[in-house]
């Protein structure tokens, strides 16, 4: 019967730390990490542009999820006007996203940089994403792109 409880008391201190864990539902007005407004916010377009010419972007900016991690929720990715995407992490990995973002317009407040992304790390965003093993060995070189850091997320 101890055992028992003992079982029983564990599994329910897991259940509820896996609870906390568990981001909102991507409903508008939801905000994720420290949170942020709409205002002020510019297009990625314009970001990226700012990025290419100073090396950084401090701000916010708005954009369309077009892609978000299917393990956790610990990246995603927002629409460029060209149709390519930049990616975009949270700071300190301090929240996830729900995995059903994807289409929703959000702002995002936080950093942007140029980084280098290694060959694991495409292939590990790919396995992330969910991509075929075909799809994830025909990455074969490190690439150059503009990254979001997130300190926070609002669904608009």
């Amino acid at each position: 019967m101890k055992k028992l409880s003992l079982l029983m008391m564990a599994a329910f201190i897991s259940v509820a730390a896996m609870a906390q864990n568990d981001p909102k539902p991507a409903a508008k007005g939801v905000t994720y990490g420290a949170g942020t407004e709409n205002k002020d916010a510019v297009t990625v377009a314009a970001m990226d542009e700012q990025v290419q010419k100073s090396g950084s972007f401090n701000g916010r900016i708005t954009g369309k999820v077009t892609e978000v991690c299917q393990e956790k929720g610990c990246w995603m990715k927002v629409e460029k006007a060209n149709g390519e995407t930049v990616m975009v992490k949270f700071k300190d990995y301090g929240f996830f996203m729900p995995k059903n973002i994807v289409g929703q317009t959000v702002v995002l407040e936080g950093e942007a940089k140029v980084k280098e992304v290694s060959v694991k790390q495409q292939k590990h965003y790919a396995g992330d994403a969910g991509k075929s093993k075909e799809e994830i060995k025909q990455i074969k070189e490190a690439k150059k792109e503009v990254q979001f850091v997130a300190a926070g997320v609002l669904v608009i």
